[in-house]
């Protein structure tokens, strides 16, 4: 098709082609006879109108040979990099000399406590030693004593990097650079902070150390106020600004980063060592591409011994940042693709999300892309919205392996919350509300205090976080699901039942345990009704998972009742027979692969085998044959003349807010399905909701519903539209409520 078209082009080129030289022929006879025209008005003026015309002509020729298709008869020649002409920088690559950090370690004695990054260790200790160990693991949640003996200046031994990370240049176009070092610490330990400080002047190139800017975020420890700021002065580039009053990490960096100097701003925790060559390879990122968030690999310092976990050169499995369905974030090994991706070890690490402790980050772009959410409070959440917002809005983040730094893992926080520990859930609400579309109701069902609040809407104002999604033209989370984190496992969004399995009997709900991953027993345990280890849900695949963190489901195997990683985890897959479960329209529970039923025995879950049922003669001789579950354990009792022997109900834990309900309480319910084999009413499983209570727009977790069994509906029930019920309880009164998805209470 395309060839007819180029010949039909070369005749309309001929064409004009002679229709110019016909007006170059007259524009010849124009000049031989050009006194004449002078002395002809008319002739004149037909030579100008002449002229236009010709102008006109030529123009016409000019857009017809640019429209014309470009055959292209060679390879293109190779285009030469354009370098910016206000880049001051010299070709090739950084030079070891260029590169010597600020401070030349001081000389060091390898026999010291901690020396090149060992672990303290001390054998025999004094009663006021013992003691001042246990205040510092106190106050600090690390040991402070082993610390305080520690040289602030230590060394880390050899470089023990991959070859190709120790051996790595930087070319000097673009220039690497400088980067302003910020630290926010509330009442540190003087030798953690101190060392991190040290850590960065030995170990950073002075060509791109701008500063070490100290954030107080309103320490009460007079050792961090005029003693502090006596001894920086000598450190020549590190200088303290404070908050007066407790605002929290954000708050504080958000200031440190508004009286930074350079270019690329560097945010480091308090309790930090930096490995050789940690700095240059995140900024040599950067200069690549300036909407890449770099974080460095974050090795262990023991928070006992305050040994330093040194890289290996060989075989390190690395680790990206991952998070789950209660917005908490963790880690986990890459991916086969992200594996095959990376040729060796300077190669960056792709990771959906980001501790956001240790990062670099272009200042200008860490503004374009919106700093901090500036009305999230002390601390929590900011990484996981931080996260989503940079994969969202067009940058990345990524682990750069070659990058090392330590940091001491505390198990729970020293610090106090000036608002208490709500603050937390409402700054995963504000995240959820703004990044995650209608994915935040998972969200919600895990944590149910941020269920609340949303419902309140007590997170304050995110217009201008909404304002900046917007401007940005970022993208909806399914992008990020499909895209970003692919292998992340999807929960229903609606859920067939979700909430606590509770045993009628005991009052007791089933309960996973403590650090529970999979392989411990289950227990019963009084219900909360705050989810957590008691959260359960009954999904589509018609599996029971327990998927706050990881995705955990039960399973029937040899009459006992486990815990283990689901089989089902997307495409490709499916759930085997002991992992799948069957709900009775009366919600029993009972596994399809065992055929035995849920419940408990001595305060412990257990499976019993289900037995059959010869139904009465209804005059049809073909009806079924059902099965039942046992009686076992728990005190019987009486609920409208059916006995309910300690077996588990479903209880769902969704927080209901009818439109117009001024007084009492009211439940809300999830759709149902007809599922097969029921078993009969003792040990049923049964669906309620949480209580709320609309007149002080709260909830109960306390008692729940107390279930009416099957019963017969009048017809003045019927003709009102109430049908079966459940029974609700509270402080005040019983009272019945309809539940008009549930024809089988």
């Amino acid at each position: 098709m395309r060839l007819p078209r180029r010949r039909h082009l070369a005749v309309r080129l001929a064409v004009v082609g002679s229709a110019f030289m016909f007006f170059l022929f007259i524009l010849q006879r124009d000049v031989s006879h050009r006194e004449q025209a002078t002395e002809k008005p008319w002739l004149r003026s037909l030579v100008s109108q002449k002229d236009h015309v010709l102008d006109l002509m030529l123009g016409a020729v000019n857009n017809l040979r640019d429209s014309m298709p470009k055959l292209q008869i060679r390879a293109p020649e190779p285009q030469q990099t354009l370098v910016s002409t206000n880049q001051t920088c010299l070709p090739g690559f950084y030079t070891p000399a260029e590169l010597k950090p600020f401070w030349e370690r001081p000389p060091q004695d390898p026999n010291s406590p901690g020396a090149d990054g060992k672990a303290f260790q001390k054998k025999e200790w004094t009663l006021l030693e013992t003691q001042e160990k246990e205040k510092g693991y106190k106050k600090h949640c690390f040991n402070a004593f082993a610390s305080d003996r520690i040289s602030l200046q230590r060394a880390l031994g050899p470089d023990t990097r991959p070859p190709e990370c120790v051996d790595q240049k930087f070319r000097r176009c673009p220039p690497l650079s400088a980067t302003s070092v910020i630290i926010v610490f509330h009442n540190e330990a003087w030798s953690t902070l101190l060392r991190t400080v040290y850590s960065v002047l030995h170990t950073t190139p002075a060509i791109l150390l701008k500063e070490i800017i100290l954030v107080d975020d309103a320490s009460t420890e007079e050792y961090l106020k005029e003693p502090l700021e006596q001894y920086v002065k000598q450190l020549q580039v590190v200088k303290v600004v404070r908050q007066e009053e407790r605002k929290g990490l954000i708050t504080a960096r958000l200031l440190g980063a508004s009286v930074a100097q350079a270019e690329v701003l560097t945010f480091l925790d308090a309790h930090c060592e930096c490995f050789h060559g940690w700095l240059e390879p995140l900024l040599a990122r950067i200069a690549e591409d300036q909407t890449v968030v770099v974080s460095p690999d974050i090795v262990t310092i023991d928070l006992n011994t305050f040994e330093f976990s040194k890289p290996i050169r060989r075989g390190r499995v690395h680790s990206r940042g991952n998070f789950d369905w209660s917005l908490t974030f963790g880690w986990e090994t890459l991916p086969p693709h992200e594996k095959q991706r990376r040729k060796d070890e300077t190669y960056p690490i792709k990771s959906p999300t980001f501790a956001g402790g240790l990062f670099s980050i272009s200042k200008s772009y860490f503004e374009h892309i919106g700093t901090y959410d500036n009305q999230m409070e002390i601390w929590g959440g900011e990484n996981v919205e931080m996260s989503f917002r940079v994969w969202q809005c067009g940058g990345q983040l990524e682990i750069i392996p070659c990058s090392v730094v330590g940091h001491v893992f505390r198990t729970k926080s020293p610090h106090t919350f000036p608002k208490g520990i709500n603050v937390i859930a409402r700054n995963q609400v504000r995240l959820a509300e703004v990044w995650m579309d209608s994915y935040k109701e998972i969200f919600y069902r895990r944590n149910l205090q941020a269920a609340k609040m949303a419902q309140e809407k007590s997170f304050g104002d995110i217009s201008e976080r909404l304002q900046l999604r917007e401007r940005l033209h970022c993208h909806n989370f399914s992008w990020f699901l499909d895209n970003i984190y692919p292998e992340m496992f999807v929960p229903d969004l609606k859920p067939t039942f979700y909430g606590a399995i509770k045993n009628l009997g005991m009052d007791h709900c089933l309960d996973v345990g403590e650090s529970n991953n999979g392989g411990k027993p289950l227990i019963m345990y009084t219900c909360h009704g705050l989810g957590g280890n008691q959260y359960f849900e009954y999904t589509t695949q018609r599996d029971l998972r327990h998927n706050i963190a990881k995705q955990l489901c039960l399973h029937a195997s040899a009459g006992t009742l486990g815990l283990r990683s689901c089989h089902f985890t997307g495409k490709n897959s499916h759930v085997p027979k002991d992992e799948e479960w069957e709900l009775t329209q009366d919600k029993l529970i009972r596994n399809s692969g065992s055929g035995t039923c849920l419940t408990s025995k001595d305060k412990k879950p257990v499976m019993a085998p289900a037995t059959p049922v010869i139904p009465t003669n209804t005059g049809s001789s073909s009806r079924p044959q059902t099965t039942t579950c046992p009686a076992l354990g728990g005190v019987p009792t009486s609920i409208s003349g059916n006995r309910i022997w300690g077996n588990l109900m479903f209880e769902n834990l969704i927080i209901s807010f009818p439109v117009g309900l001024k007084n009492g309480f009211q439940t809300q319910w999830e759709s149902r399905q007809e599922l097969p084999t029921p078993c009969s009413h003792i040990g049923s499983i049964f669906l309620s909701s949480t209580l709320v209570d609309e007149s002080i727009g709260t909830y109960n977790t306390w008692p729940r519903a107390l279930l009416l069994s099957q019963k017969q509906t009048s017809k003045a029930e019927e003709a009102a539209g109430i049908g079966p019920r459940a029974m609700m309880l509270n402080s005040r009164k019983v009272s019945l409520q309809p539940h008009p998805a549930s024809p089988d209470i």
